[in-house]
């Protein structure tokens, strides 16, 4: 009969071996993990708008209201925006603008609206404007809000008094943002134009 080979001491020492072998490996996985850092991600720009400014302007009956806002991290990264107008608290107005992609963009926009002030008693009033992006869900992403305090006083007495006013216009139902600089390129080929008509006029 053949002889086993099999050695009980020896296979115990097999298996002894094999284990120091793992946890030695593990021990330099352990370490070297410890020795180099994650390398970090880069964090992603979050989207948001900021208002920067809202001011007014006082006529006969209409108090103008300019709104001046920027975009992060670019105005590329919006398409259409909306826009809520808060009278003492009451919501008189929902505006829709739409951002234009142009070469001719700086990263301050605007938009303006019309208040027809009738009726409005003379002293201190809030205006606030929220400003966002509405998905269909009804979530509003990229929310921001400002408001600021006037001293309003009218050019002309009314005995009729009225808490909020009328939004005269907002320059069309669907806005489209130009920034100042673009309103001088096209104040120019406006001029240029006109200009051009006048010469041919006078040529007849």
């Amino acid at each position: 009969m053949a002889k086993s080979n099999e050695n009980p001491h020896f296979k115990e020492k097999m298996r002894m071996a094999a284990k120091q072998s793992r946890q030695k490996t593990l021990d330099n996985v352990t370490e070297q993990s410890k020795k180099e850092p994650p390398q970090p991600t880069e964090p992603k720009l979050k989207r948001h708008i900021l208002i920067t400014d809202i001011s007014t302007a006082t006529k006969e009956d209409e108090l103008t209201l300019k709104i001046e806002f920027k975009l992060f991290p670019s105005r590329t990264s919006f398409s259409k925006m909306t826009a809520d107008l808060f009278f003492d608290t009451k919501k008189i107005s929902t505006l829709h603008i739409s951002i234009l992609p142009s070469p001719l963009a700086t990263e301050t926009s605007e938009f303006s609206s019309a208040l027809v002030m009738n009726g409005i008693d003379a002293g201190k009033h809030t205006i606030r404007v929220e400003m966002y992006e509405l998905w269909s869900s009804g979530e509003k992403l990229a929310y921001t809000s400002k408001e600021v305090a006037i001293d309003y006083v009218p050019v002309k007495k009314e005995d009729r008094l009225i808490e909020i006013p009328i939004v005269k216009h907002s320059a069309g139902a669907d806005l489209q943002v130009v920034t100042d600089f673009e309103k001088d390129v096209y104040r120019e080929l406006d001029e240029s134009i006109k200009r051009d008509q006048i010469s041919q006029r006078d040529g007849w």
